[in-house]
Parts: C-alpha cells; sequence; structure tokens
C-alpha cells in the first residue's frame, strides 16, 4: 500500500506539538512499518527539514510547488492540487495529520480514502483568540474533515466526546490513537565513561545558561495563550517569593500567544528575576530541563492531548497539572492535581507535597512510539480493506 501524507501544513518550530507528534510519527512508519510505503508531500520552502527521512527506504518525498510559509496559498495549493496529485502518482490511502483535509474526488468516484487527524476543537472554545473568519474556516474544515474522511482520529477521549458532540457525522468514524512520545537518554544512559562526561557536560551547560542547579527550579512547557493559565503560575511564584525556603525559579518553553502581554505580567509581579522565558528549545534541551527540574508545572485549562506533563513524567519529572479536559485522562491519574486551576494556595499546597515525593519515571506503553505506530498501521489496513 502507498500512503501519502500531507505535509505542507508544517512550519517549522511554529506548530509546536502536533509538529512533533507528527514528526515522531514519520519516524515510526520508517522504523515499524516494513509492508506499506509512504510518500511525504511537502513545501518548496520546507523540504530541508525533511530530508533525514529519506534515509528510510520505505519513505521518499515530493516537494510540491507552493510554499508552506505562505499559509493562504499554500492552503489554496492543497485544496487545488493535492488530490489530484496523490492520485497521479497512484497513492492508495492519504493520511493529513491535521484537521484541514483538502477537497477530494469521493470515494464512490474511484476517489482516495482520506483518514484525517483532529487533536481537538479549541476554536470553539476559545473563539477569542481567532478572527471571525478563521473560526468560519475552522468549523468548515472541521465538517468537512468529519462528513467525507473515511475515519478520523483524535488524541483522547475527551476529544474524541468533544467532536462527537458538535460533530455527529464523526461518530462512526473517530478513533483514539495517542501520540507517540519519543524519551531522550539520560546521562546515565551514555554507552562509556567518555560519553558520560560528555552528556553530564552539556547537562552543566544547559542549566548554566538560564542560572539555575539540578533540582533548583520549577520548569513549564506552555505557548502563553490565556487558556494554558500561565497568570496563575506568575501569582504562585509571586507570593512563593516571600518564603524564604522557596527561592527557586521557573522556566517557560514554548511559542505563541502574547509574550509582550506575558511580559508586561511578570514585570507587574515583581517576578521578572525568578521567572525566565526560555524561547524556542530544541528536543534536546527541553528533556534536559525535565530530567534537571525540582517539579514540571503545567496549569493549562484547555489540551486536547497535553503532551508536555506526560513527557516530563516519561523523564522523571515530578509533575503539577490540573485535571481540566484531557488532562487527567492522558497522564493517567498518576500526577499530582489541583482542583481549582485559578487558586494559587492550592496550587502551592500541592508543590509542597509534590516536593517531598521521590522521582520516578513514568513508562506509558500507550505512548510508546511503536504502539503508536502498529495502530495507525492498523487503522491504514482497515480503511484500505474496505475500500477494495
Amino acid at each position: 500500500m502507498l500512503i501519502g501524507i500531507d505535509l505542507l501544513w508544517v512550519r517549522p518550530n511554529i506548530c509546536g506539538g502536533t509538529e512533533s507528534a507528527t514528526r515522531n510519527l514519520i519516524n515510526g512508519f520508517g522504523m515499524y512499518d516494513d509492508k506499506n510505503e509512504y510518500i511525504l508531500f511537502v513545501g518548496r520552502d520546507t523540504v530541508d527539514t525533511f530530508t533525514q527521512y529519506r534515509g528510510y527506504s520505505n519513505i521518499r518525498i515530493e516537494i510540491c510547488d507552493v510554499e508552506s510559509m505562505k499559509r493562504i496559498k499554500r492552503i489554496a495549493w492543497e485544496n487545488s492540487h493535492l488530490d489530484k496529485l496523490a492520485r497521479s502518482l497512484n497513492v492508495d490511502m492519504m493520511f493529513i495529520p491535521v484537521y484541514s483535509k483538502p477537497k477530494s474526488l469521493s470515494t464512490e468516484k474511484g476517489g482516495i480514502p482520506y483518514i484525517t487527524m483532529i487533536y481537538d476543537l479549541q476554536a470553539l472554545h476559545f473563539p477569542e483568540y481567532f478572527s471571525a473568519a478563521r473560526i468560519m474556516f475552522f468549523k468548515r474544515s472541521w465538517k468537512r474533515a468529519c462528513e467525507t474522511s473515511a475515519k478520523i482520529v483524535t488524541s483522547s477521549n475527551y476529544s474524541k466526546d468533544d467532536i462527537t458532540e458538535h460533530f455527529p457525522s464523526a461518530k462512526d468514524k473517530i478513533s483514539v490513537i495517542y501520540s507517540p512520545i519519543i524519551v531522550t537518554d539520560d546521562d546515565e544512559a551514555a554507552s562509556d565513561k567518555d560519553s558520560q562526561n560528555d552528556a553530564h557536560e552539556n547537562t552543566e551547560e544547559i542549566l548554566g545558561k538560564y542560572g539555575v542547579e539540578k533540582d533548583g527550579y520549577y520548569y513549564t512547557v506552555s505557548s502563553m495563550l490565556p487558556h494554558k493559565n500561565l497568570d496563575t503560575l506568575i501569582k504562585v511564584m509571586s507570593k512563593l517569593q516571600g518564603n524564604p525556603d522557596k527561592e527557586v525559579k521557573l522556566l517557560v518553553s514554548g511559542v505563541g500567544g502574547n509574550k509582550e502581554e506575558f511580559d508586561r505580567k511578570v514585570e507587574e509581579a515583581g517576578v521578572k528575576d525568578v521567572i525566565i522565558d526560555t524561547g524556542f528549545v530544541s528536543d534536546e534541551e527541553r528533556d534536559t530541563l525535565y530530567r534537571n527540574c525540582s517539579l514540571f508545572l503545567f496549569a493549562s485549562t484547555f489540551e486536547g492531548l497535553g503532551m508536555p506533563p506526560v513527557e516530563a513524567m516519561m523523564q522523571g519529572a515530578k509533575v503539577v497539572t490540573t485535571k481540566c479536559a484531557s488532562l487527567e485522562e492522558v497522564t493517567r491519574q498518576k500526577a499530582n492535581y489541583v482542583d481549582d486551576p485559578t487558586d494559587v494556595d492550592e496550587w502551592i499546597k500541592r508543590i509542597g507535597e509534590a516536593e517531598k515525593q521521590e522521582k520516578k519515571s513514568y513508562t506509558f506503553s500507550e505512548y510508546s512510539l511503536e504502539h503508536s505506530t502498529n495502530r495507525y498501521i492498523e487503522l491504514f489496513n482497515s480503511v484500505y480493506n474496505t475500500n477494495n
């Protein structure tokens, strides 16, 4: 079977967890699928970020005549040309790892079956983030994906229920597949003494860059959108400054949202010296910060998946998060939870309780690359057998 994957939507280092999960999955197809072949449809301006996948014998790249960074032109090109191009290359099935399934010829007329991923319906819950035109685009895209895709995939049971409530046409075609999470090796996993020394020096360099020490800081990976609830963490850090036993910094890594507003609130709260915005960090640097933090704090009030707290737990970090949306589900009820995500005193109480716990690295089989990859392969085969 020849499977096409639409990657034209990828704007490197901008698309956050969606991009990370998709790249992990492509590696999974290369590593674990010895029966199917894949074509990656990429923009001519982003192709260099996908060349590593050419190392897999079952993956090849198709450069499309469009630039991914020019969003409006890219969407127009996808809807006008992608399906035709896929059919001309004898693709058996298309996988769209985001909600924006392009127009396509129906399977009844000999078209290719499509599998579309919808992580969540954020724009329905937070319309204030988007223009009226974009909300209309989202709603139309979700509706078309649910009505015309052979299957819909989402990232949690929370999102599944949310999608089927708003788009009943998805009810009998939606599957939950947790996104794969890849854990990098820690210092002790180095194969020899020299490698261990190099890893240790690298860790010291990363921590030194932010002026923190092992177990001497809190960490979060979060955009600066309002639902990420960083306002509460700013208030928490402000209140902790009055406690001489809590002289600790908070490192914030992420992209997206209103950085100027975030900086203003940090300044007003008087915590400019203790809250450090790292900006975008590489996976290696992020994982080092996970492993060496005292606590990982994730205050979000809405997540379709919520990869950061799961990643942190797999790296051995102690996590304090909320029970909102999918978070209790995806962390498998093994984190520390606040009942009220905006209650500063409750956050401080849970932080104190978590600090007394021993660190533990969790292994979640449902997030392993092999498990997630095999779930997708099973889905691809099911759709293919139904349509042939």
